[in-house]
Protein backbone atom coordinates (compact mmCIF):
# COMPACT_ATOMS: atom_id res chain seq x y z
CA UNK A 1 0.00 0.00 0.00
CA UNK A 2 2.90 2.33 0.40
CA UNK A 3 4.58 3.97 -2.52
CA UNK A 4 7.66 1.77 -2.09
CA UNK A 5 7.93 -0.73 -4.92
CA UNK A 6 8.46 -4.42 -4.25
CA UNK A 7 12.05 -5.62 -4.39
CA UNK A 8 11.03 -8.62 -6.46
CA UNK A 9 12.08 -8.84 -10.09
CA UNK A 10 11.13 -11.02 -13.06
CA UNK A 11 13.47 -13.82 -14.17
CA UNK A 12 13.49 -15.99 -17.25
CA UNK A 13 14.93 -19.27 -15.99
CA UNK A 14 16.12 -22.64 -17.23
CA UNK A 15 15.88 -25.52 -14.74
CA UNK A 16 16.37 -29.27 -14.81
CA UNK A 17 13.49 -31.51 -13.77
CA UNK A 18 13.47 -34.96 -12.17
CA UNK A 19 14.09 -37.64 -14.75
CA UNK A 20 16.36 -35.50 -16.91
CA UNK A 21 13.81 -33.09 -18.40
CA UNK A 22 14.15 -29.32 -18.59
CA UNK A 23 11.79 -26.49 -17.68
CA UNK A 24 11.75 -22.91 -18.96
CA UNK A 25 9.56 -20.20 -17.48
CA UNK A 26 9.17 -16.69 -16.10
CA UNK A 27 8.78 -16.08 -12.37
CA UNK A 28 9.11 -13.25 -9.90
CA UNK A 29 11.62 -13.55 -7.06
CA UNK A 30 13.62 -11.19 -4.88
CA UNK A 31 16.90 -12.76 -6.04
CA UNK A 32 18.31 -15.68 -7.97
CA UNK A 33 18.86 -17.48 -4.66
CA UNK A 34 15.17 -17.06 -3.75
CA UNK A 35 14.20 -18.39 -7.18
CA UNK A 36 16.53 -21.36 -6.72
CA UNK A 37 14.99 -22.14 -3.32
CA UNK A 38 11.51 -21.95 -4.77
CA UNK A 39 12.38 -24.31 -7.62
CA UNK A 40 14.17 -26.68 -5.23
CA UNK A 41 10.93 -27.09 -3.28
CA UNK A 42 9.39 -28.20 -6.56
CA UNK A 43 12.25 -30.66 -7.10
CA UNK A 44 13.83 -28.61 -9.87
CA UNK A 45 17.45 -27.43 -10.09
CA UNK A 46 18.07 -23.92 -11.37
CA UNK A 47 20.64 -23.91 -14.18
CA UNK A 48 20.54 -20.38 -15.60
CA UNK A 49 18.58 -17.15 -15.21
CA UNK A 50 18.08 -13.93 -17.15
CA UNK A 51 16.64 -10.88 -15.39
CA UNK A 52 13.83 -9.32 -17.39
CA UNK A 53 12.98 -5.60 -17.61
CA UNK A 54 10.63 -4.23 -14.96
CA UNK A 55 7.61 -4.24 -17.26
CA UNK A 56 8.02 -7.84 -18.47
CA UNK A 57 6.05 -10.84 -17.46
CA UNK A 58 4.01 -10.42 -14.28
CA UNK A 59 6.22 -7.66 -12.87
CA UNK A 60 4.72 -5.11 -10.57
CA UNK A 61 2.45 -5.15 -7.57
CA UNK A 62 -1.30 -5.51 -7.77
CA UNK A 63 -3.13 -2.28 -8.49
CA UNK A 64 -5.26 -0.76 -5.76
CA UNK A 65 -8.48 -1.94 -7.43
CA UNK A 66 -7.24 -5.55 -7.47
CA UNK A 67 -6.02 -5.29 -3.87
CA UNK A 68 -9.37 -3.97 -2.74
CA UNK A 69 -11.35 -6.65 -4.59
CA UNK A 70 -9.07 -9.50 -3.50
CA UNK A 71 -8.99 -8.52 0.16
CA UNK A 72 -12.73 -7.88 0.32
CA UNK A 73 -13.43 -11.33 -1.11
CA UNK A 74 -10.92 -13.03 1.19
CA UNK A 75 -12.33 -11.25 4.23
CA UNK A 76 -15.90 -12.29 3.41
CA UNK A 77 -15.03 -15.92 2.72
CA UNK A 78 -12.49 -16.52 5.49
CA UNK A 79 -14.78 -14.97 8.13
CA UNK A 80 -17.41 -17.55 7.13
CA UNK A 81 -15.05 -20.48 7.58
CA UNK A 82 -14.10 -21.08 3.95
CA UNK A 83 -10.60 -22.64 3.66
CA UNK A 84 -7.91 -20.29 2.36
CA UNK A 85 -7.24 -22.36 -0.77
CA UNK A 86 -10.92 -22.29 -1.73
CA UNK A 87 -11.15 -18.59 -0.88
CA UNK A 88 -8.23 -17.84 -3.20
CA UNK A 89 -9.86 -19.92 -5.92
CA UNK A 90 -12.94 -17.71 -5.71
CA UNK A 91 -10.91 -14.51 -5.28
CA UNK A 92 -9.14 -15.19 -8.59
CA UNK A 93 -12.46 -14.53 -10.33
CA UNK A 94 -12.91 -11.00 -8.95
CA UNK A 95 -9.53 -9.51 -9.89
CA UNK A 96 -8.43 -8.27 -13.30
CA UNK A 97 -7.26 -10.66 -16.01
CA UNK A 98 -3.70 -9.44 -15.52
CA UNK A 99 -3.71 -10.27 -11.80
CA UNK A 100 -5.57 -13.58 -12.06
CA UNK A 101 -2.55 -15.82 -12.87
CA UNK A 102 -0.68 -14.64 -9.78
CA UNK A 103 -3.70 -15.21 -7.53
CA UNK A 104 -3.89 -18.73 -8.94
CA UNK A 105 -0.18 -19.18 -8.27
CA UNK A 106 -0.70 -17.95 -4.70
CA UNK A 107 -3.43 -20.58 -4.33
CA UNK A 108 -1.07 -23.30 -5.60
CA UNK A 109 1.68 -22.21 -3.21
CA UNK A 110 -0.72 -22.22 -0.24
CA UNK A 111 -2.05 -25.64 -1.20
CA UNK A 112 1.54 -26.93 -1.30
CA UNK A 113 2.09 -25.87 2.31
CA UNK A 114 3.38 -22.30 2.09
CA UNK A 115 1.88 -19.63 4.34
CA UNK A 116 -0.20 -16.93 2.71
CA UNK A 117 2.39 -14.25 3.54
CA UNK A 118 5.10 -16.38 1.92
CA UNK A 119 2.95 -16.87 -1.17
CA UNK A 120 2.44 -13.11 -1.42
CA UNK A 121 6.19 -12.57 -1.12
CA UNK A 122 7.07 -15.17 -3.76
CA UNK A 123 4.67 -13.78 -6.35
CA UNK A 124 5.72 -10.16 -5.75
CA UNK A 125 2.08 -9.06 -5.86
CA UNK A 126 2.14 -7.04 -2.63
CA UNK A 127 4.44 -4.59 -0.92
CA UNK A 128 6.03 -5.01 2.50
CA UNK A 129 3.11 -3.34 4.29
CA UNK A 130 0.57 -5.87 3.06
CA UNK A 131 2.91 -8.80 3.68
CA UNK A 132 3.59 -7.63 7.25
CA UNK A 133 -0.15 -7.30 7.94
CA UNK A 134 -0.87 -10.75 6.48
CA UNK A 135 1.95 -12.28 8.51
CA UNK A 136 0.56 -10.72 11.70
CA UNK A 137 -2.93 -11.94 10.82
CA UNK A 138 -1.69 -15.50 10.38
CA UNK A 139 0.13 -15.38 13.73
CA UNK A 140 -2.98 -14.14 15.55
CA UNK A 141 -5.34 -16.43 13.61
CA UNK A 142 -7.27 -13.49 12.15
CA UNK A 143 -6.27 -13.46 8.49
CA UNK A 144 -9.83 -12.41 7.62
CA UNK A 145 -9.48 -9.32 9.79
CA UNK A 146 -6.13 -8.47 8.22
CA UNK A 147 -7.62 -8.80 4.74
CA UNK A 148 -10.51 -6.57 5.78
CA UNK A 149 -8.10 -3.91 7.05
CA UNK A 150 -6.05 -3.99 3.86
CA UNK A 151 -9.18 -3.86 1.72
CA UNK A 152 -10.40 -0.77 3.57
CA UNK A 153 -6.92 0.71 3.33
CA UNK A 154 -6.81 0.18 -0.45
CA UNK A 155 -10.26 1.74 -0.84
CA UNK A 156 -9.24 4.80 1.18
CA UNK A 157 -5.99 5.26 -0.75
CA UNK A 158 -7.85 4.87 -4.05
CA UNK A 159 -10.25 7.60 -3.00
CA UNK A 160 -7.41 9.94 -2.04
CA UNK A 161 -5.42 9.20 -5.20
CA UNK A 162 -8.54 9.64 -7.30
CA UNK A 163 -8.95 13.18 -6.03
CA UNK A 164 -5.43 14.05 -7.11
CA UNK A 165 -5.98 12.55 -10.56
CA UNK A 166 -9.29 14.35 -10.95
CA UNK A 167 -7.64 17.61 -10.03
CA UNK A 168 -5.13 17.18 -12.86
CA UNK A 169 -7.54 16.02 -15.58
CA UNK A 170 -9.28 19.36 -16.08
CA UNK A 171 -6.07 21.43 -16.46
CA UNK A 172 -4.65 18.78 -18.81
CA UNK A 173 -7.73 18.95 -21.04
CA UNK A 174 -7.75 22.75 -21.10
CA UNK A 175 -4.02 22.93 -21.83
CA UNK A 176 -4.38 20.32 -24.58
CA UNK A 177 -7.16 22.31 -26.27
CA UNK A 178 -5.15 25.51 -25.88
CA UNK A 179 -2.05 23.93 -27.42
CA UNK A 180 -4.06 22.66 -30.40
CA UNK A 181 -5.66 26.09 -30.92
CA UNK A 182 -2.31 27.90 -30.67
CA UNK A 183 -0.63 25.54 -33.14
CA UNK A 184 -3.51 25.91 -35.59
CA UNK A 185 -3.31 29.71 -35.39
CA UNK A 186 0.49 29.78 -35.65
CA UNK A 187 0.90 27.33 -38.52
CA UNK A 188 -2.22 27.99 -40.59
CA UNK A 189 -4.14 31.18 -39.84
CA UNK A 190 -1.32 33.63 -39.06
CA UNK A 191 0.93 32.63 -42.03
CA UNK A 192 -2.03 32.74 -44.42
CA UNK A 193 -3.23 36.18 -43.39
CA UNK A 194 0.28 37.56 -42.79
CA UNK A 195 1.47 36.33 -46.18
CA UNK A 196 -1.48 37.95 -47.92
CA UNK A 197 -0.75 41.27 -46.22
CA UNK A 198 2.94 41.13 -47.13
CA UNK A 199 1.97 40.51 -50.76
CA UNK A 200 -0.39 43.50 -50.56
CA UNK A 201 2.50 45.69 -49.40
CA UNK A 202 1.17 46.23 -45.85
CA UNK A 203 3.86 47.03 -43.28
CA UNK A 204 3.56 44.53 -40.45
CA UNK A 205 3.96 45.56 -36.80
CA UNK A 206 6.82 44.02 -34.82
CA UNK A 207 4.57 41.63 -32.88
CA UNK A 208 3.02 40.36 -36.11
CA UNK A 209 6.42 39.79 -37.70
CA UNK A 210 7.58 37.81 -34.67
CA UNK A 211 4.44 35.65 -34.57
CA UNK A 212 4.54 35.17 -38.36
CA UNK A 213 8.21 34.12 -38.17
CA UNK A 214 7.45 31.56 -35.46
CA UNK A 215 4.53 30.16 -37.44
CA UNK A 216 6.56 29.84 -40.66
CA UNK A 217 9.42 28.20 -38.78
CA UNK A 218 7.08 25.63 -37.22
CA UNK A 219 5.40 24.86 -40.52
CA UNK A 220 8.67 24.62 -42.43
CA UNK A 221 10.39 22.34 -39.91
CA UNK A 222 7.48 20.14 -38.86
CA UNK A 223 9.34 16.87 -39.53
CA UNK A 224 12.41 17.99 -37.58
CA UNK A 225 10.22 19.16 -34.70
CA UNK A 226 8.26 15.88 -34.66
CA UNK A 227 11.52 13.92 -34.67
CA UNK A 228 12.81 16.03 -31.78
CA UNK A 229 9.58 15.47 -29.86
CA UNK A 230 9.92 11.73 -30.50
CA UNK A 231 13.45 11.72 -29.10
CA UNK A 232 12.30 13.71 -26.08
CA UNK A 233 9.46 11.23 -25.55
CA UNK A 234 11.91 8.31 -25.60
CA UNK A 235 14.21 10.09 -23.16
CA UNK A 236 11.23 10.94 -20.95
CA UNK A 237 10.18 7.28 -20.82
CA UNK A 238 13.74 6.18 -20.07
CA UNK A 239 14.17 8.73 -17.29
CA UNK A 240 10.57 8.84 -16.12
CA UNK A 241 11.48 8.10 -12.51
CA UNK A 242 13.80 11.09 -12.27
CA UNK A 243 11.32 13.30 -14.16
CA UNK A 244 8.40 12.33 -11.94
CA UNK A 245 10.54 12.90 -8.87
CA UNK A 246 11.60 16.33 -10.11
CA UNK A 247 8.07 17.36 -11.09
CA UNK A 248 6.73 16.16 -7.77
CA UNK A 249 9.44 18.10 -5.94
CA UNK A 250 8.42 21.29 -7.78
CA UNK A 251 4.67 20.71 -7.44
CA UNK A 252 4.84 20.17 -3.69
CA UNK A 253 6.29 23.71 -3.35
CA UNK A 254 3.48 25.39 -5.28
CA UNK A 255 0.95 27.41 -3.27
CA UNK A 256 -2.19 25.35 -2.70
CA UNK A 257 -0.71 22.12 -4.01
CA UNK A 258 1.68 21.88 -1.07
CA UNK A 259 -1.19 21.61 1.40
CA UNK A 260 -3.14 19.15 -0.75
CA UNK A 261 -0.12 16.85 -1.11
CA UNK A 262 0.60 17.07 2.61
CA UNK A 263 -2.93 15.95 3.52
CA UNK A 264 -2.81 13.24 0.85
CA UNK A 265 0.40 11.82 2.30
CA UNK A 266 -0.94 12.02 5.85
CA UNK A 267 -4.13 10.21 4.80
CA UNK A 268 -2.03 7.41 3.31
CA UNK A 269 0.30 7.34 6.32
CA UNK A 270 -2.45 7.06 8.94
CA UNK A 271 -4.39 4.58 6.81
CA UNK A 272 -1.37 2.25 6.73
CA UNK A 273 -0.75 2.80 10.46
CA UNK A 274 -4.35 1.82 11.22
CA UNK A 275 -4.12 -1.35 9.13
CA UNK A 276 -0.83 -2.45 10.70
CA UNK A 277 -1.56 -1.65 14.36
CA UNK A 278 -4.98 -3.32 14.22
CA UNK A 279 -3.24 -6.46 12.96
CA UNK A 280 -1.02 -6.56 16.04
CA UNK A 281 2.16 -5.22 14.44
CA UNK A 282 4.33 -3.34 16.98
CA UNK A 283 4.12 0.44 16.78
CA UNK A 284 7.81 0.86 15.94
CA UNK A 285 7.60 -1.61 13.04
CA UNK A 286 4.43 0.04 11.77
CA UNK A 287 6.12 3.45 11.88
CA UNK A 288 9.14 2.16 9.98
CA UNK A 289 6.97 0.95 7.09
CA UNK A 290 4.27 3.63 7.10
CA UNK A 291 6.73 6.53 7.12
CA UNK A 292 7.66 5.57 3.56
CA UNK A 293 4.30 7.00 2.48
CA UNK A 294 5.56 10.46 3.48
CA UNK A 295 7.32 12.35 0.70
CA UNK A 296 8.08 15.45 2.77
CA UNK A 297 11.75 15.03 3.80
CA UNK A 298 11.35 17.04 7.02
CA UNK A 299 8.32 15.08 8.21
CA UNK A 300 9.88 11.76 7.22
CA UNK A 301 13.00 12.67 9.22
CA UNK A 302 10.90 13.64 12.25
CA UNK A 303 9.01 10.35 12.14
CA UNK A 304 12.28 8.45 11.77
CA UNK A 305 13.70 10.15 14.87
CA UNK A 306 10.53 9.41 16.80
CA UNK A 307 10.74 5.73 15.85
CA UNK A 308 14.40 5.55 16.92
CA UNK A 309 13.57 7.05 20.31
CA UNK A 310 10.62 4.68 20.72
CA UNK A 311 12.98 1.76 20.17
CA UNK A 312 15.27 3.24 22.82
CA UNK A 313 12.37 3.20 25.30
CA UNK A 314 10.73 6.59 24.81
CA UNK A 315 7.05 7.24 25.50
CA UNK A 316 4.89 7.76 22.43
CA UNK A 317 2.77 10.60 23.84
CA UNK A 318 5.89 12.55 24.76
CA UNK A 319 7.70 11.93 21.47
CA UNK A 320 4.79 12.73 19.16
CA UNK A 321 4.51 16.19 20.71
CA UNK A 322 8.02 16.90 19.38
CA UNK A 323 7.09 16.09 15.76
CA UNK A 324 6.52 19.71 14.80
CA UNK A 325 5.87 18.86 11.14
CA UNK A 326 2.60 17.14 12.11
CA UNK A 327 -0.42 19.44 12.50
CA UNK A 328 -1.00 20.55 16.09
CA UNK A 329 -4.53 19.10 16.21
CA UNK A 330 -3.21 15.76 14.94
CA UNK A 331 -0.58 15.62 17.68
CA UNK A 332 -3.11 16.42 20.40
CA UNK A 333 -5.48 13.72 19.14
CA UNK A 334 -2.70 11.12 19.09
CA UNK A 335 -1.64 12.03 22.63
CA UNK A 336 -5.21 11.68 23.90
CA UNK A 337 -5.66 8.37 22.03
CA UNK A 338 -2.43 6.98 23.46
CA UNK A 339 -3.53 7.86 26.97
CA UNK A 340 -6.86 6.12 26.34
CA UNK A 341 -5.31 3.07 24.65
CA UNK A 342 -7.12 3.70 21.36
CA UNK A 343 -4.29 4.51 18.97
CA UNK A 344 -5.52 2.20 16.21
CA UNK A 345 -8.93 3.92 16.20
CA UNK A 346 -7.23 7.32 16.20
CA UNK A 347 -5.13 6.34 13.18
CA UNK A 348 -8.24 5.31 11.26
CA UNK A 349 -10.05 8.50 12.26
CA UNK A 350 -7.12 10.67 11.20
CA UNK A 351 -6.91 8.87 7.85
CA UNK A 352 -10.56 9.71 7.20
CA UNK A 353 -10.11 13.30 8.37
CA UNK A 354 -7.13 13.96 6.12
CA UNK A 355 -8.85 12.26 3.18
CA UNK A 356 -11.74 14.65 3.73
CA UNK A 357 -9.30 17.56 3.79
CA UNK A 358 -7.91 16.43 0.45
CA UNK A 359 -11.41 16.52 -1.04
CA UNK A 360 -12.20 19.93 0.43
CA UNK A 361 -8.93 21.58 -0.54
CA UNK A 362 -9.00 20.01 -3.99
CA UNK A 363 -12.41 21.56 -4.61
CA UNK A 364 -11.14 24.95 -3.44
CA UNK A 365 -8.02 24.68 -5.59
CA UNK A 366 -10.08 23.80 -8.65
CA UNK A 367 -12.34 26.81 -7.99
CA UNK A 368 -9.25 29.03 -8.17
CA UNK A 369 -7.52 27.15 -10.98
CA UNK A 370 -10.42 27.31 -13.46
CA UNK A 371 -10.48 31.12 -13.86
CA UNK A 372 -6.67 31.25 -13.92
CA UNK A 373 -6.60 28.77 -16.80
CA UNK A 374 -9.23 30.75 -18.67
CA UNK A 375 -7.27 33.98 -18.21
CA UNK A 376 -4.03 32.32 -19.34
CA UNK A 377 -5.76 30.83 -22.38
CA UNK A 378 -7.24 34.23 -23.24
CA UNK A 379 -3.85 35.94 -23.01
CA UNK A 380 -2.07 33.45 -25.26
CA UNK A 381 -4.73 33.29 -27.95
CA UNK A 382 -5.42 37.01 -27.55
CA UNK A 383 -1.81 37.84 -28.48
CA UNK A 384 -2.09 35.74 -31.63
CA UNK A 385 -5.38 37.32 -32.64
CA UNK A 386 -3.99 40.78 -31.92
CA UNK A 387 -0.99 40.07 -34.14
CA UNK A 388 -3.43 39.44 -37.00
CA UNK A 389 -5.77 42.32 -36.25
CA UNK A 390 -3.15 45.06 -35.91
CA UNK A 391 -2.09 45.05 -39.58
CA UNK A 392 -5.75 44.89 -40.57
CA UNK A 393 -6.42 48.05 -38.59
CA UNK A 394 -3.38 49.65 -40.22
CA UNK A 395 -4.58 48.65 -43.68
CA UNK A 396 -8.07 49.97 -42.97
CA UNK A 397 -6.70 53.33 -41.78
CA UNK A 398 -4.62 53.62 -44.98
CA UNK A 399 -7.69 53.00 -47.12
CA UNK A 400 -9.66 55.62 -45.23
Amino acid sequence: MSRTASNAGSFLYLASKPGGGSAVGVRRARSERALADELRRERQVLKRTWRLPGGSGDAGEFGLADQEALNAQLSNLLSRGVPLVDALDVAATVVSAKARPRVERMRDLVSSGRSYAEACTDTGAFDEVAIAVYRAGEKTGDLAGSASQLGDNAARIRAVAGKAVTMMIYPAIVLGIALFAVLALLTVIVPMIGGAMVDAGVELPAVTRVVLGVGLFLRGNVLVILAGLGVLAVLAVAGRSAIVKGVFSVVRRLPGMKTVIRHQELARFFSVMAAMTRSGIPLTDALGVSAKAIGDPAMAADLGRMRARLIEGGVFRNLVEQVGTLPHATRRLLIAADQGGELDSAFASLASDHAGEVETRTSRLMAVLEPLLIVGLFLVIGVLILSVMLPMFSMTSQVL
